[in-house]
Parts: C-alpha cells; structure tokens; sequence
C-alpha cells in the first residue's frame, strides 16, 4: 500500500492556519482526512475549533472526526516529536486503508524542519511521506510592519549592511518557515491595498526558494486540489530548504516565551473584554490571544482571535448542554505576568 501523503500546515501566531484547516475539513470533496494539532499551551482551543465542524456523515463510522483530530499539547512538535509525535504517527499509519491523507497544524512557535525530518525515522518513512509544506501568512500584519518591522526599512537596511544580524528568534523562525515551504498563503490579503500587497509579494519573493508561489487566501477558503497533493516528498529534499538551525545538533526556544490559560466562569460583552486585552497588550509584551467566550444573553459561544491589537470575533455554535458556560482563553507573549492577566481580565470595572 502506497505511504500516507502528509501536509504540513505552519505560519506565525495568528497567521489564519486553523482557520485554513476547518475550512478543509468543511470541503473535503470526499478526501478522508486525519488531522494532528500542535496546540501551544494548555487549553486545547484550535482542536475544539476543528472538532466542533461537524463535517461528517453520522451514519459513516467508518472515520470519526473527533477521533481524527488528535492535540499534542506539550508545545512544539519539533520538541515533543519523539515522546507523542512517533506513536501518533504509527496508530494512522496503522489505519491507512481508512485514511486518503493528514494535515498536521503546527504551533505558531514550531520549527518545520525538525518535524520533517522525523519522516525519515524507519517507524515512519515506509508508511507516510510529507507531501508539501504550506506556510500561512498575515498580509496585514506584514503590510503594517507587525511582525518584522517596517518593510522597506528592513530592506533598506540589510541592502546598505550585508553582515548586519539583528535577527529576533521570532524573526528566525518565521524565515525558517519560509525556507521550508513549497506554497505560501497570504491571509487577509483583502485588507491591504494593492500597492501594499505588491510589496508584500516583492519581500516573499526574496525569502522563498525558486518556484515557491504565494497566493492570496480569503477567510482560509481554498480548493483542496491546491492545498493537497504536491508530492514533494519533503523530507527527501531537506537540504536545499535553509534553515537557521541546519548546523546546530538540536534547537531551543526562548524559554520566555510563555501561555498564560485562563478559566472564568465568566461573562463579558466582546467590545468591552476586547477594550480589557488592548490595555493588556499594551502593559505586557503579548503576541497572541484566542479563545472562547461566554456573552451575557447569547445561546451561542463566541470565538475569540487576537494577533497584536486586532481582534476579530464570531459565534460558531450553541452551547451544549452538557458543558459548562466558561470563558476559556490562551494568552501567548513573551516573559508574561500570569497573575496580572488574570486581574485585568477578571475584573468587572
């Protein structure tokens, strides 16, 4: 039996990847699709999310997509690979006459290549190859400088010093993202103007590898067609896919770089709980807030996304009855204040 063509979805803190993938799962066009989520902290929202799209056939048990759709919870792949990635891996290889393919969302903080190359271990490599890697990125955040500064400043600068290196590790990561990727999708392209978005491709171009192509990608909307069936066999050809950690024997992370999850049994008004996150962010250096919460009156939870000081919100379904009304959120930043989160949050003035 042929190996099991696996398709790498990875991009920044926010960049849309979640959204990408329930929007597959809700287009499969009869595809049997397994999906692994690396969340990066405790509470298990991008898993929920993907669980709760209630894209299958009740009458089909065949595959059951809450059982398809596993959470490695313990941070980065790249990092917990070996203790639950391996295992993961195995079990679905084991179910292969069930499975047409798997989409693995990696955490916003994870490297891609080490991930990769744990397709060449012998558990895995006869049974699943990974088909391509698809770097999600925020236009919007690129346009306005968000993520690594102002654009043209940046460029400016590398062209007049080549031997400058005042790379973040945020910034590495996102390059590494970058290098490994045979597409990369441009979200909230609609938002810019298209002078910006010019510019954005213009500054892709020079990280991407030849032939790499960027496409823009409305609310995660995109034909499978495009998405699936590169047959890259990535890990086969991770040499020519740079890395800043291609000469070190392991990487680490900023050890600073924290989740803070919150429980509150708790109600909030979503523009004034969004009033309480801006004045966070603007205390604490945060790059990323999402959850879900609950609205005084409303039948239906509210999803909760924030990257920077935008926020977007929407109600994706009723709550159940047999689960309890909590407002449940993950801060990520960086060297974050745990207890002055909660404080700021929680309180009703």
């Amino acid at each position: 039996m042929s190996k099991i063509p696996v398709t790498v979805i990875t991009g920044f803190l926010g960049a849309g990847k979640t959204t990408l993938v329930r929007n597959l799962l809700q287009n499969t066009q009869g595809r049997r699709i397994a999906v692994i989520v690396n969340e990066f902290g405790e509470v298990g929202i991008d898993g929920e999310l993907l669980r709760d799209c209630q894209v299958c056939d009740e009458e089909d048990d065949t595959i059951n997509n809450s059982n398809n759709i596993l959470e490695l919870a313990n941070g980065c792949l790249c990092c917990t690979v070996q203790e639950e990635f391996l295992p993961t891996m195995q079990a679905l290889i084991q179910r292969r006459d069930q499975i047409d393919c798997v989409v693995i969302e990696t955490s916003g903080l994870a490297l891609p290549k080490p991930l990769v190359q744990a397709f060449r271990w012998p558990e895995i490599r006869t049974g699943a190859t990974v088909d391509g890697v698809v770097t999600v990125v925020d236009c919007e955040a690129l346009a306005n400088g968000d993520l690594v500064g102002n654009l043209e400043a940046l460029e400016a600068q590398r062209q007049a010093d080549d031997s400058l290196d005042h790379e973040t590790p945020i910034e590495e990561l996102f390059e590494d993202q970058l290098g490994c990727a045979d597409m990369v999708l441009l979200t909230k392209a609609d938002r810019v103007s298209a002078d910006q978005l010019t510019k954005v491709k213009k500054w892709l171009a020079g990280k991407l590898s030849d032939g790499v192509k960027v496409l823009p990608c409305q609310n995660g909307e995109l034909n499978p067609d495009v998405l699936l069936g590169f047959n890259a066999a990535v890990e086969d050809n991770l040499d020519s896919r740079h890395s800043h950690h291609d000469h070190e024997a392991e990487h680490e992370h900023d050890d600073d770089i924290t989740s803070v999850p919150l429980t509150l049994d708790q109600e909030f008004e979503p523009k004034a709980l969004v009033q309480k996150l801006i004045q966070l962010i603007n205390e604490q250096e945060i790059y990323r807030i999402k959850g879900f919460v609950t609205v005084p009156g409303k039948a239906m939870r509210l999803v909760l996304n924030g990257v920077g000081k935008r926020f977007d919100y929407f109600y994706d379904r009723p709550w159940r009855t047999d689960e309890p009304r909590q407002t449940k959120l993950v801060v990520i930043g960086h060297d974050l204040n745990p207890a002055g989160i909660r404080a700021m949050i929680a309180n009703k003035a």
